[in-house]
Order: C-alpha cells, then structure tokens, then sequence
C-alpha cells in the first residue's frame, strides 16, 4: 500500500493541468482547517472562491459504475472501503457548513466534462477579489478613503 498515491494521479495531474491553462490558478493538495475543529485535504483548492474540488478514484472511494467488491481479503477491504466513503460524506458535510462548495468527480470523467464542471462552479462562486466596493470619496473630492 506505501505504492499507492495519494496526490499526483493521472486523472488529478490531466485535470490541474487542463485548469491552469485556462488560466485558473489553485493550491493543490492544501490542508483545510475548519472550524468546527476537523482537517479536510481536497486535491484542488480555489481558496478566495472557498471551492474544493476532489477527484476520486473508482475503486478507493467504491464508485457504483466501476468500483468492484475485492474478492481476496474482503474481511479488510469492505469495511476500509465503507468507511472511505463515509468519511467523503462527513467532509463534503463539514465544508458546506463552513460555507465551502465542494465538486467531486471520479476518475473515469471525461477531461473535457470535469473542466466544464469545475468551470461552471467557479463562475457560479463569487470571487471576493473582483466584487467591487463602491469608493467613497472624502468631502473635498479628494482620493477615495
């Protein structure tokens, strides 16, 4: 298990890519401190956006299309599994809550649809850098304050 990556997969790398040359800039595998005390390490991290994109694989993370049930040593593998996924809910739970958008896509998505997917979430969230504040200016009409 030590040959098992957790960052850096090839569908992570072709995704992170595909993003950074539409010019979109992010922290990957950023560690998440949240309030409610708990660590949540997303693989892409748009953080003036508060977007955490997580992309998981079939088999870690038991896909219902093409995460097949381990023949060999299922005593450990299910419930290791089992609670893969719960763990996966109990963070995407603890990110909403502390008003985080969270996108996960399994492995097996097209490039082309994972983009439009994270794209569109991007646009849909505000990005507090570009929303601007009206200027106010001082009585004399001087330099805004």
């Amino acid at each position: 298990m030590a040959g098992i990556r957790r960052t850096d997969t090839k569908p992570e790398l072709a995704l992170r890519h595909a993003l950074h040359r539409l010019g979109y800039r992010y922290r990957k595998d950023y560690r998440l401190d949240l309030d409610s005390g708990r660590r949540v390490r997303p693989d892409i991290v748009f953080t003036a956006r508060k977007v955490a994109v997580f992309v998981d694989g079939c088999f870690w993370h038991a896909c219902p299309d093409h995460g097949g049930k381990p023949k060999n040593n299922e005593w450990y593998w299910s419930p290791k599994l089992v609670k893969n996924v719960e763990r996966d809910r109990m963070n995407d739970t603890a990110l909403t809550q502390a008003g985080w958008t969270v996108v996960r896509l399994w492995e097996h998505v097209p490039l082309d649809e994972a983009v439009s997917t994270v794209v569109h979430t991007l646009t849909a969230s505000p990005n507090p850098k570009t929303t601007t504040k009206p200027k106010t200016t001082d009585p004399d009409g001087d330099a805004p304050s």
